[in-house]
């Protein structure tokens, strides 16, 4: 076992993506489908926000101007011009990478809170002008999505089974392009820059290029979040595209889990989104405040007994594990 352990890491992400593929089919639930389908989302939005916030170390709080942008574009795209929103995603990431280089250029000239307020702005800003915008994006009052019923081909479908496997996709999605920056020349150089910017700058990191293009990649990446979102739940309007709690849940769930870790948005995500969900079932809107105490309880205990995250906790039982195996496989015993 401990010879899997330290030479096959594969076959565990095997094991968990085996799971993850039945699950849907095991537990039948529509309930439970439904809090697995926005653990999966919030963990892949979580993924996104980690990229800039985590490797790169820089506080964005306004990922949700990317998410809005992705879902009011393919929106737009599916009423309007009756585009199927599997182009409308793509666009949707398009925009939201054009607009991540304004937004960008701007903010980056600022550090540390600043750059945090900035990005808070730039979120709010956008939903100020989706408010105004009545005649071509509904305004304040929103719009609902036309329910075509089962129609594969504009992303709606009748099974709540279907969009999980499209959420877990997008999951897929952002952990592969995650682990193959974490091993490229762009991850060294992002967490150089996270570490001290000032010291890569000296070394001749081009740090404002670094990050303008992992901004890049997280922007794309958080509109197809918000695309999906506005598909799932057949509804937009500016205070749900935009809102603040999307982007302080993309970075809670990464603190929580582990920032600049592969991994660490997933477990936070399954461990804020479940509590959270469970605990709305559990007490209901009577009893809001429990919720949230219990919510808050939990953060402030991760993030005061594990700074890092809680993919320290793993990695250390890991480590405890494979080295006490060696250990043990190591030992002769004595004759006699």
């Amino acid at each position: 076992m401990t010879h899997i352990w330290k030479t096959r890491p594969w076959f565990w992400v095997a094991v968990l993506a085996a799971i993850a593929l039945v699950l849907p089919l095991v537990v039948s639930n529509p309930f439970a489908v439904d809090i697995f389908i926005r653990v999966l989302l919030f963990a892949f939005i979580g993924v996104a926000w980690n990229l800039m916030g985590g490797y790169a170390k820089q506080l964005s709080l306004g990922h949700a101007a990317y998410f809005g942008l992705g879902a009011y574009t393919s929106t737009i795209l599916l009423i309007r011009f009756g585009i199927s929103p599997w182009i409308g995603i793509i666009a949707g990431g398009v925009v939201a990478m054009l607009a991540s280089l304004p937004i960008g250029a701007l903010c980056f000239r600022l550090r540390g809170p600043y750059f945090a307020i900035a990005t808070i702005a730039t979120a709010q800003v956008l939903m100020l002008l989706f408010l105004k915008f009545r005649d071509f994006a509904w305004g304040a009052e929103g719009t609902t999505l036309p329910n075509l019923g089962d129609a594969p081909l504009m992303m709606q479908f009748d099974s709540k089974a279907a969009y999980y496997y499209l959420a877990l996709a997008l999951l897929a999605l952002g952990l592969a392009i995650t682990y193959r920056i974490e091993r490229s020349w762009m991850g060294f150089y992002l967490v150089a820059v996270g570490e001290d910017e000032d010291a890569a700058e000296a070394i001749g990191v081009d740090t404002t290029k670094i990050k303008r293009h992992i901004y890049l990649i997280s922007a794309f990446l958080t509109a197809l979040g918000g695309t999906f979102y506005i598909q799932y739940i057949y509804f937009i309007d500016p205070n749900t595209a935009f809102s603040f709690n999307i982007s302080v849940e993309a970075a809670l769930v990464s603190i929580v889990g582990g920032i600049g870790t592969l991994w660490g948005p997933v477990v936070g995500t399954i461990l804020l989104e479940a509590t959270s969900a469970l605990l709305q079932s559990w007490f209901g809107s009577g009893h809001g405040g429990v919720q949230l105490t219990v919510y808050s309880l939990i953060l402030v205990s991760v993030i005061l007994w594990r700074p890092s995250g809680l993919i320290g906790v793993f990695s250390d039982l890991y480590r405890r594990f494979t080295y006490a195996g060696a250990a043990r496989a190591k030992e002769v015993p004595l004759d006699g």
